[in-house]
């Protein structure tokens, strides 16, 4: 597969951006033209309900491709960079030249979006992909990646630039160490992103890993609890929790944390739940059924060291299916698992912030593994960008929630256990490149000679005459010393 990628590279390469333009808008054509159908393929194999399919696989997928329609050349052309006075005959700039075949190992949480993320940004910047796709959701990978295939021969362009392989962790291995794959992205846990390291690590292959969060949201005690409530549950159900950026973490600060909770109770209580293909429903089901079992692992230690349940806190067994509860959990504290650990799922832990303390909610936010996202709501800008400007997270949101994956100009990822490397925004497509720095003349006929001061064979007193000359030309600080060394370079050179 790499191989047959690799060959249909080496002409895809020399494509204009026009071209590959082309190819994005008719994608962006049928994508737009079968929201449902895309939709209704997502839930069934995720489980996720249409409409969060349509927040989190639509929406996003056509952002990202109008973004780099608009912006992407503009991103990857030619980047004049600065030449100091010694090398004022001189032009230099940065390229940014196609590394050859991408490999994707992709999550099962959003399989439309993660299915195509890569590829766009991947053939967008002249490679070819090979993805893997989650073992999970293979059925419906296989579908949008013949999207893919269909809208390169649409245009005329061999199909064979976009691969997908399926298959357990022996897949991703492979997919790893192929000699023909040049870059790895992946997207998944801690302890697998290690192990993607570790077998890239001998071919000295460089990666993107994506390793999820425990992304924090903070309601400041001069918040508007009517208006804040909507993000808490948009921020921790969406997706049923199955979110790299959904909130894990929720920080009321303590004058207002009673009062959240009886309004916030109702709503967590009512959530309906149940198969997404079927009547209205508010929460899906879970993709893997052992993620089930780690959620109650997690609610029960809480629970055990005095964590509160006020709804929720079992699978549902109402409907047959991979499906837990909604939950609302409160009184959780740094002693729990549920603290640092990443839940990825249907659960809200408040979190309450003693003496509505601006630096000690801070200290508690950061006291955590992970550092992908994070947001904070007040009723002062200026304040919440003091509070969230301290957080050690890759990104960060003033008063709203997820809106950093849908503004594609601007880089996704984090720090600590949350990974490193940047996908989207100019930084991401540029990690599909190698950043090739270049030096050419600038002026006709004017080009560098080597003094003979310096030349070969070698006359130390010349050599470090005329050499220290050049270093108190460019680099002293006194006019009268300027003249010496000019004086200098002649009487050596």
């Amino acid at each position: 597969m790499a191989l047959r990628s690799k060959n249909a590279q080496q002409v895809w390469k020399s494509t204009t951006f026009a071209q590959r333009r082309r190819v994005l808008r008719t994608l962006q054509k049928y994508v737009v033209s079968h929201v449902d159908e895309i939709c209704l393929l997502c839930a069934k194999d995720s489980g996720k309900t249409q409409v969060d399919a349509l927040l989190g696989e639509i929406l996003t997928t056509c952002e990202k491709i109008r973004t780099l329609l608009h912006h992407g050349e503009t991103w990857l052309e030619r980047s004049p960079r600065e030449v100091n006075p010694m090398m004022m005959h001189k032009t230099a700039y940065v390229e940014y030249v196609p590394l050859g075949v991408l490999g994707i190992i992709a999550p099962w949480n959003y399989p439309f979006h993660n299915m195509l993320n890569h590829v766009l940004s991947g053939i967008f910047s002249g490679n070819g992909v090979v993805t893997k796709c989650s073992e999970h959701t293979s059925w419906s990978s296989m579908y949008f990646h013949n999207i893919c295939r269909a809208a390169l021969e649409e245009n005329g362009f061999d199909p064979d630039l976009v691969q997908l392989c399926t298959g357990m962790a022996e897949t991703g291995k492979a997919l790893v160490e192929c000699p023909h794959i040049d870059k790895i992205f992946f997207t998944g846990s801690p302890n697998v992103g290690r192990h993607v390291m570790k077998g890239a690590a001998p071919f000295l292959k460089p990666v993107v890993l994506e390793l999820g969060g425990k992304d924090a949201m903070v309601f400041c005690d001069d918040v508007k609890l009517n208006e804040v409530i909507p993000w808490a549950m948009r921020g921790c159900f969406q997706n049923c929790g199955q979110n790299c950026c959904g909130v894990e973490r929720l920080f009321v600060y303590e004058s207002i944390a009673k009062d959240f909770i009886n309004g916030i109770k109702d709503k967590v209580a009512t959530l309906r739940q149940g198969c997404p293909l079927g009547d209205d429903v508010d929460c899906g089901a879970m993709v893997m059924d052992q993620q089930c079992d780690l959620i109650q692992a997690l609610v029960d230690d809480a629970v055990a060291k005095g964590a509160i349940v006020h709804c929720g806190g079992k699978r549902n067994t109402t409907t047959l299916g991979q499906f837990y509860q909604p939950t609302l959990l409160s009184g959780v504290t740094s002693e729990m698992r549920i603290w640092k650990e990443e839940v990825f799922g249907p659960i809200m832990c408040v979190v309450v912030v003693p003496g509505d303390n601006d630096d000690v909610c801070v200290n508690m936010v950061n006291d955590c593994p992970f550092g992908l996202g994070s947001s904070v709501y007040s009723a002062s800008k200026y304040r919440a960008l003091a509070i969230g400007s301290q957080f050690n997270t890759g990104m960060f949101t003033a008063n709203d929630f997820g809106v950093n994956y849908l503004i594609q100009s601007l880089p996704f990822g984090g720090v600590k256990e949350s990974g490193f490397g940047r996908f989207a925004g100019p930084e991401g497509l540029r990690s599909c490149c190698l950043e090739r720095s270049m030096v050419i003349d600038r002026i006709p006929g004017v080009k560098t000679t080597i003094p003979g001061a310096i030349d070969y064979p070698m006359n130390t007193t010349q050599g470090m005459g005329f050499g220290k000359g050049l270093v108190e030309l460019f680099y002293g600080d006194t006019l009268w010393g300027k003249v010496k060394a000019i004086v200098n370079l002649i009487r050596y050179g």
